[in-house]
């Protein structure tokens, strides 16, 4: 049966007109968010993946707990697109999170730090009613967190112990490649050891050699899984809480 010029334009407007509509994402994940209560709207400096203060104001404070995409620890940085879709109430673009501490809610997949869940809301009063709800269904989808101009760092925990205990965490890592490992090259035996991931992105190791310390660690993305080594060493009087520049960006 012959359509109708009248149909054939109607429909041809339907199908130019239905992406706008619908808001298609070409490959998402359906899910729930819900969120946490800070005093500033930030997230927390005590989250499991070990960032500190960085994973507090990071991204602007939108920041994320996660329970599924946590994959004991190795989850830590990563960035995620997340939308809500109550009608009327959310935005098209939704909020760039990362993932900075571990946390299990009701079947949900982000417990959202204050400023990330606002940012879900068409403007200031649709996000009042959106935390009304407590609980929304949302779609998400992994994406790249950018850092223009910023080399990945290397941030000395505070438990660490010079000569004696080593504890470090990478941070401005690019959020879409996971780092799988990190490893110390060991001057004496010219070969390259394991840290021990102690918990999210946190690695240690016990005894570390004297003096610089060269670090190489293990990412895994869409190009596969590679070692990136920074030609900068960390100083041999590294100090526990100091953080020193990799020179090298993702």
């Amino acid at each position: 049966m012959e359509l109708s010029l009248k149909h054939q334009l109607g429909l041809v407007c339907v199908i130019l007109l239905f992406p706008a509509l619908c808001n298609c994402k070409q490959s998402f994940t359906k899910s729930r968010a819900t969120y946490y209560s800070t005093p500033d709207g930030y997230g927390t400096p005590n989250g499991a993946c070990g960032f500190r203060d960085y994973g507090r104001t990071i991204q602007g404070g939108s920041v994320a707990a996660v329970a599924g995409l946590w994959r004991n620890g190795a989850g830590c940085g990563a960035c995620y697109r997340v939308w809500c879709t109550v009608p009327g109430l959310c935005n098209n673009s939704g909020a760039i999170v990362l993932a900075t501490d571990y946390g299990q809610g009701d079947r949900t997949d982000f417990i959202m730090s204050p400023r990330a869940f606002a940012k879900l809301g068409r403007d200031a009063k649709s996000s009042a009613e959106l935390v009304k709800y407590g609980v929304v269904d949302i779609g998400f989808e992994r994406v790249s967190c950018k850092y223009p101009g910023q080399n990945i760092m290397f941030h000395v925990q505070e438990s660490s112990n010079n000569p004696g205990y080593f504890a470090v965490v990478l941070l401005y890592v690019d959020g879409a490649f996971d780092v799988s490992a990190v490893e110390m090259y060991l001057k004496n035996t010219r070969e390259w050891m394991p840290l021990r991931r102690v918990s999210g992105a946190v690695f240690d190791y016990q005894n570390p050699p004297s003096g610089e310390i060269y670090l190489r660690f293990q990412v895994s993305g869409s190009a596969g899984v590679y070692w990136k080594q920074p030609k900068i060493p960390i100083p041999g009087n590294w100090k526990a809480g100091a953080t020193y520049d990799s020179k090298i960006q993702i």
